[in-house]
């Protein structure tokens, strides 16, 4: 065989190969410019400082509509897009406009603050919360939990986690808590325009209710006697002596002093206690004898 035959045959084996067997090679995508680059904006970043908060209103691709529109479907819920525009304008934010209009010598257009509509939510969820815990717990505690359920640190707290920090229309900003627990207010009577009170209630229900989920009663509410407040508790139903007795101790020449106390009646334990002193052994049982005549326990 010829040397240039041979070569010619060498060549096609190569070039067939090639096609039926392509080989994969692997290249850098990330150009070496790019973290020396990324280094540097970071330095001069840091070295001008942190951004001040600016309004989520502010960034380009914000889009009102489109917002209001998917704080609904978020929910799951069906607002009349009008009413829920008037449940997140305030009069702080209508007045602005206002102002803006007359400086700009323009006629301003109308607009409806939520401030009846803050009322009727108000309104709403207490009744819903008297009445839903009424059925459970006795006055004192329903007092306590309505208090605790409707104060501005939790109606603001569930409003931020329901996103209306950056939907709520106000001439403030950062936006204050009792401005957000205003608008959770005025939502809640929005929904209840737009559907009915039914569904206005599975919302407290669902969002302001539920956050008594893992908490203690007493971590809520405690009577300042808790012994003087159980006797006029088992007075209502008939018991009048209560016979405090001291079942255990331990340690109490230390620092580490243990007493344990039952209150019984008529031979029966109405609750159990301990403390580092007789005193204190007493309320706590006197607290444990509450929780099981009021609560089942």
């Amino acid at each position: 065989m010829s040397f240039c035959r041979y070569a010619a045959l060498r060549a096609s084996r190569l070039i067939l190969r090639q096609v039926t067997s392509p080989q994969i090679t692997e290249t850098r995508e990330i150009k070496r410019w790019v973290a020396p680059v990324l280094k540097e904006l970071k330095r001069r970043r840091d070295k001008v400082g942190p951004e001040e908060p600016s309004p989520r209103s502010t960034f380009l691709e914000w889009n009102y509509e489109a917002e209001i529109f998917a704080f609904g479907k978020r929910l799951g819920e069906e607002f009349d897009r009008k009413l829920l525009k008037q449940a997140l304008t305030h009069r702080s934010y209508v007045s602005l406009e206002e102002d803006k209009a007359k400086e700009k010598g323009l006629e301003n257009e109308k607009v409806d603050s939520n401030y009846q509509l803050i009322k009727q939510g108000g309104a709403l969820i207490s009744n819903y919360i008297k009445t839903e815990l009424g059925e459970k717990y006795p006055k004192d505690v329903v007092g306590a939990l309505h208090d605790y359920l409707t104060s501005v640190d939790m109606l603001s707290h569930v409003a931020v986690h329901l996103g209306l920090k950056d939907i709520v229309l106000t001439s403030e900003f950062p936006v204050e808590n009792e401005t957000l627990a205003d608008t959770l207010k005025a939502v809640v009577a929005a929904l209840k325009e737009s559907q009915n009170q039914e569904r206005a209630h599975l919302f407290i229900k669902d969002f302001l209710l539920s956050q008594l989920t893992g908490k203690e009663i007493y971590d809520i509410w405690t009577p300042d006697s808790p012994l003087a407040y159980l006797t006029s508790l088992l007075s209502k139903k008939g018991v009048t002596e209560i016979e405090p007795r001291l079942c255990n101790k331990s340690a109490t020449n230390t620092i580490l002093a243990n007493y344990q106390v039952g209150l019984y009646n008529n031979k029966k334990l109405l609750g159990i206690g301990w403390g580092e002193s007789v005193e204190i052994a007493k309320d706590t049982a006197a607290l444990n004898a509450i929780q099981r005549l009021n609560y089942g326990k």
